[in-house]
């Protein structure tokens, strides 16, 4: 589908009907409190739902429980052996490209500043990446799992966002359009699909095509169970470069929030990273990955680093030629990945599993102040004319 203005106009003003339906009952009936409680320990696909549970939310979760028809799980496999191959490229481009790209979009800076997590980034950066190993496991929509109760509760999280932000009246709607709307869940798709992709690009990751087109594919599931209209979504990684493209266009510049967020961000890897010789290189992987302009807008400071990071990939490059020719320096680097991945998520998390629910009040200081075949090598669409 290609987008014109008129029609992401028209995405600005829309959320998630059946989410924010059952997030208005829940706060109707004073029950969020009895929700939360509830379901904090229903983690796994297929466990019986508890006793005392409020119908609305009975029906919404056996209304969420599986996957879309539509799902393609040869796709699916392809994309998780992509993840596997990549897996530790693939966190490195959800840190550093992905969310200061979301932290380049002012308004939706403002909105990650609306709840309690923002003291807390790591539980933030944590539930990110929990929520993508949960999905890239092979029995991600199977009973036992913890993607899908994952995905129900963060579709919750952000009607709930919505409630708060409409009902106190602390949202320009007409200038800024609906919380968490339907062109910024697209957005925030391609951020963490087609922008990841292009980050890999980068630092100079050999990805096929049938790879790449799979990741995608698998963000669109994705975003499917998270309450984004899929027939608005593009559907191939050539409309996806037009969708980013022009969503970027529209909204990106500098914000205070922005900049404040992307500090968190590189402080709380810099205290993950052991002593302080390397810390420079966390705000250098953003410089790289997401280029000089948009870093100043987030105020990255510019290290001796930043030249020394631009040959990172050429050092990938030669890991990837390792990988390529040795079955054991393949399964040697997969392991690696996984155990960088694993460890990652336990230092954010201090070994805890992280728990989603509905915030009953949002923050309040709050204010608006304005393995795939290694054939047919992928390449970035390029940019599209808008």
């Amino acid at each position: 589908m290609i987008h014109t203005e008129a029609s992401m106009d028209a995405l600005r003003q829309t959320g998630d009907q059946l989410a924010d339906a059952t997030v208005a009952t829940l706060f109707e009936r004073g029950e969020v409190g009895k929700f939360n409680t509830l379901m904090r320990y229903v983690s796994t696909a297929g466990a019986p739902l508890p006793d005392g549970l409020p119908d609305v939310a009975r029906e919404y979760l056996e209304a969420t429980s599986v996957p879309p028809s539509w799902v393609d799980w040869g796709e699916m496999e392809k994309a998780r052996l992509f993840f596997i191959d990549n897996n530790v490229h693939i966190s490195t481009a959800l840190s550093f490209a992905s969310m200061p790209a979301c932290y380049l979009v002012p308004h939706v800076a403002k909105l990650l500043s609306t709840t309690h997590g923002l003291a807390y980034p790591s539980k933030r950066m944590a539930e990110t990446g929990q929520f993508t190993v949960h999905l890239m496991r092979p029995d991600a929509f199977e009973a036992g799992s913890r993607f899908i109760p994952a995905a129900q509760k963060v579709r919750l999280l952000h009607a709930s966002i919505r409630h708060h932000l409409v009902r106190e009246d602390r949202w320009d709607i007409a200038a800024l359009g609906t919380p968490i709307c339907q062109e910024d869940m697209i957005g925030g798709q391609m951020f963490f699909s087609l922008l990841v992709l292009d980050s890999l690009h980068r630092l100079n990751i050999h990805m096929s095509t049938e790879g790449a087109e799979a990741y995608y594919y698998a963000w669109r599931v994705v975003g499917a169970m998270l309450g984004v209209d899929q027939e608005a979504v593009p559907a191939t990684l050539d409309e996806a470069r037009g969708f980013l493209d022009r969503y970027m266009i529209r909204h990106m510049g500098p914000s205070e929030e922005g900049a404040h967020l992307t500090r968190q961000l590189i402080d709380l890897y810099e205290e993950i990273v052991p002593g302080t010789f390397f810390d420079p290189v966390v705000s250098a992987l953003i410089r790289h990955l997401v280029g000089d302009t948009c870093a100043d807008w987030l105020r990255v400071p510019r290290t001796a680093w930043d030249t020394v990071v631009k040959a990172a990939p050429h050092l990938l490059g030669v890991l990837e030629t390792i990988e390529d020719r040795s079955p054991l320096g393949a399964w040697a680097l997969d392991r690696l990945g996984q155990l960088t991945t694993v460890l990652e998520l336990s230092s954010l998390t201090r070994g805890r599993v992280m728990h989603y629910a509905i915030p009953e009040q949002l923050k309040k200081e709050y204010g608006v102040s304005g393995a795939v075949p290694r054939t047919r090598r992928w390449s970035p669409p390029a940019p599209s004319v808008s």
